[in-house]
């Protein structure tokens, strides 16, 4: 079976998009890229951008760090619109959608450690525990069952991506053995609850996009159109939030810094154009703004 996920085409729709950093340090250069994509999409379509703080995963939260990277998008010139949603602050909302799921038998509980499925050695998860029913008196995770079907669907950036949810995902995790609610649950009954229109965030996401447009099948959900744009990578291709040069941006610096995102993402700013003050440099960059010129690669920046 394959599913196609329909484009919105959002330009003539009421525009919501967003930026959902995590708060575990501050902002660097590639959550300046995410941050400036989807403030630019949002503006260039006249709709509204919104704040979220992707928190769920509270082991890994730094202290003040919310409070850092809000600052910072503030020094930088964004404006967002509406309350800023902490994910932290959801849990209620995301037991209802788990106890929906669970209604339609799609769940399970899994009581594979991380180290036995490691001894497996394979990519996806083997199955284990399928045939296990709810309620589970043992400590467990819950699973949400794959099935063989095909997710297909068309990224404004990255172009035609297409996932066998079974065969090439497996039975993911929803929510974790210690409690927590997973990413992939949570980011979809956010954007669903949010009514954004079109995702905008880094290309290291875009293999979840599928599992995620399965779960908003599943729960009902519209599902919006996706738009994944190319990591920053240092000089050994790592992931730049991975590497040494995950360094925290200078302030003192940010027309410089606004004019190369502008570059990395391939819209040829003036030479010049870091002269001129942030509030300059952000009218010509939503104006000349132009989504087809975003490169799909990912790309080493000079920061």
């Amino acid at each position: 079976m394959v599913i196609k996920s329909k484009v919105q085409n959002t330009k003539h729709k009421n525009y919501k998009g967003r930026f959902a950093p995590s708060p575990t340090g501050p902002v660097h250069f590639g959550t300046l890229i995410a941050a400036v994509g989807s403030y630019l999409q949002a503006k260039k379509n006249k709709g509204e951008w919104l704040i979220r703080i992707e928190d769920v995963d509270t082991t890994r939260k730094v202290a003040g760090a919310d409070k850092d990277i809000l600052n910072t998008l503030e020094a930088f010139g964004f404006q967002w619109q509406g309350k800023i949603l902490y994910q932290s602050k959801q849990t209620g909302h995301y037991q209802q959608a788990l106890l929906q799921l669970i209604e339609q038998s799609s769940v399970f509980p899994c009581l594979c450690t991380r180290k036995q499925l490691a001894k497996t050695d394979q990519s996806i998860y083997p199955g284990t525990c399928r045939e296990r029913r709810l309620p589970e008196s043992e400590e467990h995770a819950l699973r949400l069952l794959s099935k063989d079907i095909v997710i297909s669907f068309n990224d404004v950036v990255m172009g035609a991506q297409s996932q066998n949810i079974q065969t090439q995902c497996g039975d993911f995790i929803i929510k974790r053995r210690d409690g927590l609610f997973a990413y992939q649950l949570a980011v979809v009954v956010d954007d669903a609850l949010q009514g954004i229109t079109e995702v905008v965030r880094g290309s290291d996401l875009l293999d979840s996009t599928p599992r995620q447009i399965y779960l908003q099948k599943l729960l009902g959900y519209t599902t919006p159109d996706y738009c994944h744009l190319p990591l920053a990578v240092d000089r050994a291709g790592n992931k730049i939030s991975k590497s040494e040069a995950a360094t925290k941006i200078n302030l003192n610096n940010k027309e410089i810094l606004l004019s190369r995102v502008l570059s990395f993402l391939g819209q040829a700013p003036l030479s010049d154009l870091s002269d001129s003050s942030i509030d300059d440099i952000w009218k010509w960059a939503i104006h000349n703004w132009d989504i087809s010129r975003v490169p799909t690669d990912n790309r080493n920046a000079i920061i």
